[in-house]
C-alpha cells in the first residue's frame, strides 16, 4: 500500500526558509513521478513543483527562483527546498504520486497517491 508522510512545516517570518519532507514506502522508488502541491483557505489545490522519475522539474511560476524540489531515491524521500517565503505561500502543502504526462506535470487530477498535508505559514 502506498503511503506519503509529509513533514517540516510550521511558521516562519517572511524572508525565511522552510525544508519539507515527504517519505514514501510502499512501492520502490523511482516508480511514480513525484509532485508538490498547496491549498490555501478558500482556494482551490494548486501545482508547486514537480519531478519526473527521470529527475525532470517543473515549478509554477510564483515559486520560481524560490524553491527547489528533489528527491533521494535511496531513502524514497522526496524534498521542497523554500527560501524567500512569502505570505502568500501559506498554505497546507502535499506530496503526490502517479504516473502521469509531462504536461500534466502540475495538475492535481494526474496523481494518484496523497500524503495528509503538512501546515506552512509565513507571517509577514
Amino acid at each position: 500500500q502506498v503511503q506519503l508522510v509529509e513533514s517540516g512545516g510550521g511558521s516562519v517570518q517572511s524572508g525565511g526558509s522552510l525544508t519539507l519532507s515527504c517519505a514514501a514506502s510502499g512501492y520502490t522508488a523511482g516508480t511514480y513521478d513525484m509532485g508538490w502541491f498547496r491549498q490555501a483557505p478558500g482556494k482551490e489545490r494548486e501545482g508547486v513543483a514537480s519531478i519526473s522519475v527521470s529527475g525532470i522539474t517543473r515549478y509554477t511560476d510564483t515559486v520560481k527562483g524560490r524553491f527547489t524540489i528533489s528527491q533521494d531515491n535511496a531513502k524514497n524521500t522526496l524534498y521542497l527546498q523554500m527560501n524567500s517565503l512569502k505570505p502568500e505561500d501559506t498554505a497546507i502543502y502535499y506530496c503526490a504520486a502517479g504516473v502521469r504526462p509531462w504536461y500534466r506535470a502540475l495538475s492535481v487530477d494526474a496523481y494518484t497517491y496523497w500524503g495528509q498535508g503538512t501546515q506552512v505559514t509565513v507571517s509577514s
